[in-house]
């Protein structure tokens, strides 16, 4: 996703394709540094796809070109590829920071470089791909730091004594009669999603496709978002919904177009950005450590590698 990306807040929906041979030992501790025990990968070509939430910017170390998709080799795809055995001839990594789902099947210029269109590395040989795609879509990365500083404004001026129920944006997303620009949004994005899906398979019809939904971003407790993000009560809670109607429209994508989906949002749920420095998944507007702003950290992208793993087994 950027800035932050879901075209960098992003903020990650993750399509995998993939068919695979018997696990062993697939998973392991978010929290642990070490690969879960890898598996001998013998079924083919691995293509990674998607934004920033696939890509990890500013994780350590950055790997392929352009660099202007700032792609992590400790991002999920890198993790899974690693623990499948799949060996770096058989592995793709076309993820891209800012990407949309237009970026699928067109280049996408970058402040360094431009990204092939990243259905290009798919062909009749490929047999597992991931992508993670969506909240660059919707523009949820705008949306955030949108709300954030309507949240500081309201936070000066009211010392925090309005009432939990207050969300000024959402109040600014719905508009006349109730209909909501975000939701309109979430609607299109998965029509573009269900004719990528449909490429996918045309393209590689050898694969079968795993769709994998956004971690939890923020924290259902509003004060602890206040906090790190200097939300408003409310638009933490309207924030939460719209994260989770989009992961609703991309699982419901997936299984229209025959497609199994992988929840990261579950695994996920108490690692937002707005949970400890020591546990968090998601980093929040002033990282902690060597991630970008309302972006996954390595353990997040850990997080959601073992949430692959479990779904390819």
């Amino acid at each position: 996703m950027t800035t932050p990306d879901l075209r960098i807040v992003t903020a990650g929906v993750l399509v995998a394709v993939g068919v695979l041979a018997a696990a062993v030992g697939l998973t392991h501790d978010a929290g642990d540094d070490r690969p879960a025990a890898s598996v001998t990968w013998t079924k083919g070509p691995y293509v990674a796809l998607g934004d920033s939430y696939t890509a990890g910017p500013d994780i350590p170390g950055r790997h392929g070109t352009p660099v202007g998709c700032a792609r992590s080799d400790h991002n999920y795809p890198s993790l899974v590829a690693g623990r499948l055995g799949v060996s770096a001839a058989d592995f793709s990594d076309m993820s891209c920071t800012g990407a949309t789902v237009a970026d699928l099947t067109a280049p996408q210029h970058t402040g360094n470089g431009t990204n092939p269109a990243q259905l290009t590395a798919l062909s009749r040989k490929t047999r597992l791909v991931s992508l993670g795609i969506g909240g660059n879509d919707i523009g949820f990365g705008a949306i955030i730091e949108r709300c954030v500083a309507m949240g500081a404004v309201y936070h000066a001026l009211g010392s925090g004594k309005f009432i939990a129920e207050d969300a000024p944006c959402e109040r600014l997303y719905t508009e006349d009669g109730g209909e909501d620009q975000v939701e309109r949004k979430i609607d299109a994005a998965g029509t573009r999603l269900a004719d990528a899906l449909g490429e996918i398979g045309r393209r590689a019809p050898q694969a079968r496709v795993y769709v994998v939904g956004y971690p939890d971003i923020l924290s259902a407790d509003s004060s602890a978002c206040r906090r790190d993000m200097s939300l408003a009560p409310g638009d933490t809670a309207y924030l939460r919904e719209k994260e989770q109607r989009l992961n609703t429209e991309l699982r419901e994508r997936a299984e229209a177009a025959g497609a199994v989906y992988v929840d990261t949002y579950g695994p996920s749920k108490g690692h937002d950005a707005c949970a400890d420095e020591d546990t968090r998944w998601i980093e929040p507007l002033l990282p902690s450590s060597a991630a970008a702003a309302v972006h996954p950290n390595a353990r997040g992208e850990r997080g959601m590698a073992d949430a692959v793993l479990r779904a390819l087994r």
